[in-house]
């Protein structure tokens, strides 16, 4: 099992800049894709941005497109999610996630997730 902890979530004002941290531990190397997604309350669970584990190959939502970059740190085993022109509609419950074998958007086809970090923007 992949074990997956985000970190970096906080109260920020609009127009401003965060960094999300997702660490995974335990089979990492079964990693074929890592995803972001967040979920706003009353709000269906929308997906981010998504990397492959080997790092190659990157895919946004078009709402994030341009402001939203994710990148992997192959020696903390560690992605990130660097969130710049936030606005008062990122605000959210931010969530990582694996899959073995998919690479595409639809969160159900994730299997691992992390416990989420809030981010809440400010106007």
């Amino acid at each position: 099992q992949v074990q997956l902890v985000e970190s970096g979530g906080e109260l920020v004002q609009a127009g401003g800049s965060l960094r999300l941290s997702c660490a995974a531990s335990g089979r990492t190397f079964s990693i074929y894709t890592m995803g972001w997604f967040r979920q706003a309350p009353g709000k269906e669970r929308e997906f981010l941005a998504r990397i492959k584990w080997s790092g190659v190959g990157t895919y946004y939502s078009e709402s994030v497109k341009g402001r939203f970059t994710i990148s992997r740190d192959n020696a903390k085993n560690t992605v990130y999610l660097q969130m710049n022109s936030l606005k008062p509609e990122d605000t959210a419950v931010y969530y990582c996630a694996t899959s073995t074998s998919y690479s595409g958007t639809d969160y159900s086809l994730y299997e691992a997730w992390g416990q989420g970090t809030q981010v809440t923007v400010s106007s």
